[in-house]
């Protein structure tokens, strides 16, 4: 409960008193400019067209966030709202942005329908067409599976890959057996997630979600050392069979899971998205498919955030 509770408190931090992160930034783009009566006429129609975009930056990532927001940008006439959160200080051992994903109600106000990204990627289509994900009815989100890999992919380098229920739930322990889910059963990635904020918040799914975090500080039901983390495992056991599917060309996944691993050329220029989920990142040292990342990425003024020195 004290691991629990910390958590939310640091999150509580980090979406209210540093104003839902570091950077605020609200685009709108036009060809023709309208006198102040117009404007203050189409506000509300100028909301309803916004698109937010919430992206975590950890500690020493900005630079990672800003080739994101950069590539989105530069590939829609649509107005982005952006929010970024990232943490101040870095805490040791625990990584707390994972969990932002759990509390978006507390960045989203005034949209039905927001974007969640991890800062690992890089988008190449209209995030227009992303935000336009069809939600089924009743369905608070939509995520890409992780059984829909495609055939380019050279999957026999792909060791230890989990792309079923059994690499994220510990089916040792009866709370995980009585929950009649089969360990095959698809798991889905949520770097990428396309809400409903109406349906998140009436079906309680922040509280969902604290209630499977307690539960595993209880019983230990999933570690981090299974799949992708414990933020990932409870989000599975709420969402199964209650959630919509993205385009699988809307996120494009694995790319950092081994620096040994391509997809065809061919193939990354129909990505509508792009995720170097995994240990080796776009801007370090061994990775692959990087020129298409630093081909957004603005580099640090403050000299922080550096590129390694590798080759594509």
């Amino acid at each position: 409960m004290a691991l629990l509770r910390k958590i939310n408190q640091v999150l509580l931090f980090l979406l209210i008193v540093t104003l839902c992160g570091i950077l605020y930034k609200k685009v709108h783009k036009g060809t023709v400019l309208k006198n102040e009566a117009e404007d203050d006429s189409e506000m509300p129609e100028e909301l309803e067209g916004e698109i937010p975009v919430v992206i975590c930056a950890a500690a020493g990532r900005m630079g990672a966030a800003m080739a994101a927001i950069n590539s989105i940008y530069s590939n829609t006439d649509a107005n982005i709202l952006f929010y970024v959160v990232g943490l101040r200080n870095t805490l040791s051992r625990i990584r707390m942005l994972n969990f932002v994903r759990f509390y978006l109600p507390l960045l989203i106000h005034q949209h039905e329908k927001v974007i969640y990204l991890d800062d690992d990627v890089i988008v190449q289509g209209d995030i227009q067409e992303l935000y336009d994900t069809t939600l089924a009815l009743g369905h608070a989100a939509a995520f890409s599976d992780d059984c829909d890999l495609p055939s380019s992919l050279d999957t026999n380098r792909l060791v230890g890959l989990q792309n079923t229920y059994m690499g994220y739930l510990d089916y040792r322990k009866k709370t995980i057996k009585d929950l009649g889910i089969s360990p095959s059963t698809c798991s889905f990635n949520p770097g990428v997630i396309v809400a409903n904020m109406t349906e998140w918040k009436h079906q309680r799914i922040t509280k969902q979600l604290e209630k499977w975090m307690q539960k595993n500080v209880e019983e230990n039901l999933y570690s981090s050392s299974l799949g992708g983390g414990v933020a990932t495992s409870p989000m599975l056991i709420v969402f199964h069979g209650k959630y919509s599917t993205i385009n699988p060309l809307w996120h494009i996944r694995h790319l950092g899971w081994n620096p040994d691993t391509r997809y065809s050329e061919h193939f990354l220029q129909e990505a509508k998205l792009l995720h170097w989920n995994g240990r080796h990142k776009p801007w370090d040292f061994p990775s692959v498919h990087n020129d298409l990342w630093e081909s957004w990425f603005v580099p640090d003024p403050a000299g922080i955030f550096q590129l390694s020195h590798h080759s594509s």
